[in-house]
């Protein structure tokens, strides 16, 4: 004698007829694999794309702020090298004509429209023995640069504020 197969279990209430599983009323209840193939097709839930929301919202917080000060800081370095490049015109002039010039275009520098966008650049001259000058970016009020602060360089090479050069 062969031992008889075991006997499949159902959970109580519901029988089996024709491969189909039907509740103590008779009706008929879809299998679990094709409960979970139907809800796979339906989308996203609301839960979901709240979740979604919140992490892009998270990340935009974070990523924005940082964006906006690489942003100061690249039209502050902008305003700088053009700084430098007047410095450097002035101490030619200096050597040509035995004083410092008093404007930007008498040193034959031009200061591109990236840095004239947002700061004001000016030169104070002093004649007196030994003739100095002090070169000055001022940000432009209303500007993203506003709350930089004002940088300045003046005939020996020092630069002003220090934590921002």
């Amino acid at each position: 004698m062969q031992p008889s197969a075991p006997a499949l279990r159902r959970p109580s209430g519901l029988r089996l007829t024709e491969h189909r599983l039907h509740d103590a009323s008779g009706s008929a209840t879809p299998s679990a694999t094709k409960t979970k193939a139907m809800k796979r097709t339906r989308g996203f839930t609301l839960i979901e794309l709240m979740i979604t929301v919140a992490v892009i919202a998270i990340l935009v917080g974070i990523a924005f702020p940082s964006y906006q000060a690489y942003l100061v800081r690249n039209k502050r370095a902008a305003a700088q090298a053009a700084m430098m490049d007047i410095a450097q015109r002035q101490q030619q002039y200096l050597l040509d004509n035995r004083s410092y010039a008093s404007t930007v275009s008498a040193v034959g520098a031009t200061v591109p429209s990236r840095v004239t966008q947002y700061y004001t650049l000016s030169i104070a001259v002093t004649a007196g023995p030994p003739p100095t000058f002090t070169a000055t970016a001022t940000p432009i009020s209303g500007s993203t640069q506003a709350s930089d602060g004002t940088l300045s360089i003046d005939q020996a090479g020092n630069k002003l504020p220090a934590g921002k050069w």
